[in-house]
């Protein structure tokens, strides 16, 4: 068995995966939305003292299964410094323990690696990546041969939708309560312009969207909240869907799959579903309980690492924080 550890943000987490059969033998997350919630978003001071807590509590459930892993995945790039080194720290320190090898596991695999939990991987696929820190749009053929085709210039998809919600005092994380204020909304009530939309560039945008929601927020009482909503949702989603339709024409999808925390919003996953129809192709989901960070998709993405022996020494392991792929 592997056991990773997830804590590259606001969620602490430790799964144990069964290498032979990837059945998912334990998962547990604690969040911490409830703590960063009356900040608008995450502190990461605060959030690190939480893994500190948090973790060691975890990992006494996972005493059982100690004597038969084989391995210990922990999430070292990218993510929140001060955070990802609380599971780090705990790896090494169950690597000594237990004289086991350490995988050091990079984030956005994980989360590709998320549709396949419990399951065999199917590549090669284009994946769309939409979360708090990221947005990217990426083909990929194999653990270890991922292509970035695009990524975002400044704010993420899922970043925009916090900060967007954080305009209007709705608390954190900002992207289920955007979308479920959006449903009461008319979308058409306001007019927001779609970032890039006459750039022939494949990339994406989300500051001057933000922007303009903000002067529109300025501008209105909360009566109009719901409508701004609407309308702010509609935008940054169409703002994807340009841009994967222009990069369709030359590469169009076989398998694709929408991955990451903001993968969850259903109006973005209907919207895909639209545009994938003419081509046939297939569309990947991770399940909704491990669309936000966690630690079985860790381990799901460590099953790959395993089998291709990517140990790293004790001293070899270290934080990337703006780590890409």
């Amino acid at each position: 068995m592997i056991l990773s550890i997830e804590s590259s943000c606001d969620d602490s987490s430790i799964a144990i995966t069964e290498i032979s059969t990837k059945k998912l033998i334990y998962h547990k997350k604690i969040s911490q939305e409830l703590e960063h919630s009356q900040y608008g978003g995450v502190v990461p001071e605060l959030a690190s003292r939480l893994h500190a807590e948090a973790l060691p509590r975890i990992l006494a459930e996972c005493e059982p299964w100690f004597d038969r892993l084989k391995a210990i995945a922990v999430t070292n790039e990218p993510g929140l410094g001060v955070t990802l080194i609380e599971g780090v720290t705990m790896a090494k320190a169950l690597s000594i323990a237990l004289g086991i090898p350490l995988l050091p596991i990079n984030h956005l695999k994980g989360h590709i690696y998320s549709l396949f939990i419990e399951k065999e991987s199917v590549l090669p696929m284009t994946v769309l990546l939409v979360s708090g820190g990221h947005t990217q749009l990426i083909e990929v053929k194999s653990y270890t041969e991922m292509e970035m085709v695009a990524t975002t210039m400044d704010d993420s998809y899922g970043e925009s939708f916090d900060k967007v919600a954080k305009m209007m005092h709705l608390g954190y994380p900002g992207g289920p309560l955007i979308e479920k204020l959006a449903l009461k909304g008319d979308g058409s009530r306001f007019s927001f312009t779609i970032p890039l939309w006459q750039s022939p560039l494949i990339a994406f945008s989300y500051s001057g969207l933000k922007n303009q929601v903000r002067l529109c927020v300025e501008a209105n009482d909360p009566s109009a909240y719901a409508d701004i909503a609407a309308a702010f949702q509609q935008t940054a989603t169409e703002h994807l869907i340009q841009k994967l339709k222009k990069y369709f024409k030359s590469s169009p999808p076989k398998r694709f799959a929408i991955v990451g925390g903001a993968s969850a919003n259903l109006y973005l996953r209907s919207r895909i579903e639209a545009i994938l129809a003419p081509y046939k192709a297939s569309l990947y989901l991770s399940e909704l309980s491990y669309c936000s960070d966690n630690a079985a998709m860790i381990g799901r993405a460590a099953l790959e690492a395993y089998t291709l022996k990517l140990f790293s020494n004790f001293a070899d392991i270290s934080i990337h924080p703006r780590c890409k792929l």
